[in-house]
C-alpha cells in the first residue's frame, strides 16, 4: 500500500508540474510571438517561422523560471490534497505532513538534476538555432559575430568586400592568434593576414607580428609587417559583452570546457556565476517545495482560497525579486558573483527550515 501511495504522490505531483509548465509555455508563446511577428513584419517569410522560433525559445525561459513553476505546482498539488479525502488516507498509512514534504522535496531535487543534464543541453541547442536563424534575417547581417569553444569569429563588410576574422583568445584588450580573410564582393579570397596579437581597445585595431599573404594574378605573395592598422566595427567592450551570453551554453558545456572557455576570453567571475546558478537549481527547487509545504500545511492551513492564492503570489514575487536583487548586487561587485547565486537559496532555505520543523502534525 505504501508503494501505491508513493506512486500516487509522484504521479499527482508530476501531472501538476506538467499542467503549470504548459500554462507558462502557452503564456510565453503569446507574449513572445508578438515580438517575433514585429521582427519579421517587413520580411517575406512564412507565418510559421515566427511561431516555430517562439516555440524554440520559450523552453530556455521556462528553465529560468523553473523554481517558481515548481513552487506554484507544489502549492496547487498540496492545496488540492489538503482539501480532499486522499490526505486522510495518506495519514492513516503513516504519511505525516513532513513525510509528504520529504517525498515532494526530494522529487523536486532529483528533477532539478534531470533538467540540468537532459533538458538544459536540449534548450541550449534550441536557443543556438534560434539565434542563428534570426541572424540570417537581421538588418545587421553584414556584421555578425560568433563566440564558441573554437574562439571568436567576426564577419563584416569593408571596401565593397567582406572580411572574416578568427581569434583563439580574447583577454585584456588583446586578441591572440588572429587570422583574417579579406574577400571581394563575390567572396573570392584577396588577402590572408596572420597576426600574433592585436590591440582592440578601440575600433582602430593595431596588429603586431603580422604576416600578409596577398594574392596577385593568382599568385600568393608573402610579406612581414611589424604593425598593421585595421578598422573594425567591434572594439573590446562590444566583444566582451558577447561573452556574457550563456543561453547557448549548457551545464555540461560549462563543466567540460571551463578552462578552455577562460582561455577563449570568458571572464572567470561570469563563468563561476552561471555555473553556480545552474548548480543551485536542484537546491532551489527543493527549497521552493519546502516553502510551498509550509504555506499549505501550516501557515495557511485554515485560510480560505482567496487568502491562500494572494499569500502564495506574494511569496512567489518576493522570492523572484530577492533573487534578482542578489544577482544585481553581484553584477555591481558588491558581493561575489558566485555567492550571488546561492544567497536566495540560503535565505529561503533558512526560513523554510524553521517552518518545516512545525508542519508535522500530531
Amino acid at each position: 500500500m505504501n508503494i501505491i501511495l508513493f506512486r500516487y504522490l509522484l504521479s499527482g505531483f508530476f501531472k501538476t508540474i506538467f499542467k503549470v509548465t504548459l500554462l507558462f509555455y502557452c503564456f510565453g508563446i503569446i507574449l513572445n510571438l508578438f515580438e517575433e511577428i514585429e521582427f519579421f513584419k517587413n520580411l517575406e517569410v512564412s507565418f510559421f517561422l515566427p511561431i516555430s522560433l517562439t516555440a524554440l525559445y520559450i523552453p530556455s525561459m521556462l528553465i529560468k523560471l523553473l523554481p517558481f513553476i515548481v513552487f506554484i505546482s507544489s502549492l496547487w498539488f498540496l492545496f488540492n490534497l489538503r482539501n480532499s479525502s486522499d490526505l486522510l488516507t495518506l495519514k492513516v498509512f503513516g504519511y505525516s505532513n513532513f513525510k509528504i514534504f520529504l517525498v515532494l522535496g526530494l522529487t523536486s531535487f532529483l528533477f532539478g538534476w534531470l533538467i540540468l543534464f537532459i533538458a538544459n543541453p536540449a534548450t541550449s541547442t534550441m536557443v543556438k538555432y534560434y539565434e542563428q536563424t534570426k541572424s540570417k534575417y537581421s538588418k545587421d547581417i553584414d556584421h555578425l559575430v560568433s563566440i564558441n569553444k573554437n574562439g571568436l569569429w567576426i564577419k563584416e563588410n569593408f571596401n565593397n568586400g567582406h572580411r572574416i576574422i578568427s581569434a583563439d583568445e580574447t583577454r585584456n584588450n588583446i586578441l591572440k592568434n588572429i587570422l583574417i580573410f579579406n574577400l571581394d564582393k563575390n567572396y573570392n579570397l584577396v588577402e590572408k593576414i596572420y597576426s600574433k596579437t592585436a590591440d582592440i581597445s578601440k575600433n582602430n585595431w593595431i596588429l603586431e607580428g603580422v604576416v600578409v599573404y596577398k594574392i596577385e594574378a593568382g599568385i600568393m605573395k608573402e610579406s612581414l609587417v611589424d604593425n598593421y592598422p585595421l578598422y573594425s566595427k567591434y572594439d573590446y567592450e562590444k566583444i566582451v559583452s558577447l561573452f556574457r551570453n550563456f543561453d547557448t551554453m549548457s551545464f555540461l558545456d560549462l563543466i567540460l570546457n571551463y578552462k578552455n572557455l577562460q582561455n577563449k576570453g570568458y571572464n572567470k567571475a561570469h563563468l563561476d556565476q552561471n555555473l553556480n546558478a545552474m548548480l543551485s537549481l536542484p537546491f532551489f527547487l527543493f527549497i521552493m517545495t519546502a516553502l510551498a509545504s509550509i504555506l499549505t500545511m501550516n501557515t495557511l492551513k485554515k485560510s480560505n482560497n482567496f487568502t491562500f492564492i494572494v499569500v502564495g503570489l506574494i511569496a512567489c514575487v518576493a522570492v523572484y525579486y530577492f533573487n534578482h536583487l542578489s544577482l544585481a548586487l553581484g553584477q555591481a561587485n558588491r558581493i561575489s558573483l558566485s555567492l550571488a547565486a546561492w544567497i536566495p537559496v540560503a535565505a529561503v532555505g533558512l526560513f523554510s527550515t524553521i517552518g518545516i520543523l512545525q508542519i508535522n502534525e500530531k
